[in-house]
């Protein structure tokens, strides 16, 4: 009976090795809102890491964290690292291309897990609202085969997803003051 028990159990693990090995290359989460303000009034509170503080999400894990500003102050060539506790890690932000309409970021993970992804904010006006913007905020990269041994048991989407929505909401409020 142990025989069989342990044969059903390889099998089982082998069936998750392979159905992770056919996972796709690479993934995208993608988080939307609309903004009762300009882009040139949003685009700033994206481009300017300092501003991050006030809006991201996982500027909270740890209140303890250390932080880093580098190259520019703001914009194209903005640099950001953090080093924090489990929940946040280490990573490292540049910002690549910046205007009121998109904002581009390289965006590199240390800890817990290193990753290499790019992140897009695109900021559309709305026709009839010169004050209300949509506001896409875009993450996509490589998918490495741990990656997707991992995203077998918890999609990448609802893990990061739910974390773009807060970011969203919470610029709202920022830029709608």
């Amino acid at each position: 009976m142990l025989k069989i028990i342990l044969i059903a159990v390889a099998v089982l693990i082998a069936g998750v090795l392979v159905y992770a090995a056919t996972q796709p290359d690479s993934f995208r989460v993608q988080r939307s809102a609309t903004l009762n303000a300009s882009p040139e009034k949003i685009a700033p509170l994206i481009s300017d890491f300092h501003h991050w503080e006030a809006w991201s999400p996982w500027e909270k894990l740890d209140p303890a964290m250390q932080k880093t500003y580098t190259g520019a102050p703001a914009g194209k060539g903005a640099v950001y690292e953090w080093s924090g506790n489990s929940k946040a890690g280490a990573g490292r932000m540049e910002i690549l291309d910046a205007s009121p309409a998109k904002v581009s970021i390289q965006l590199d993970f240390l800890k817990p897990f290193e990753a290499h992804n790019l992140t897009d904010f695109t900021l559309e006006p709305q026709a009839g609202s010169p004050n209300t913007t949509r506001v896409n905020w875009d993450m996509h990269g490589p998918m490495p085969y741990i990656s997707k041994l991992m995203c077998v048991f918890v999609s990448m989407d609802k893990m990061v997803g739910k974390d773009f929505e807060q970011g969203l909401a919470n610029l709202k409020t920022l830029a709608e003051k």
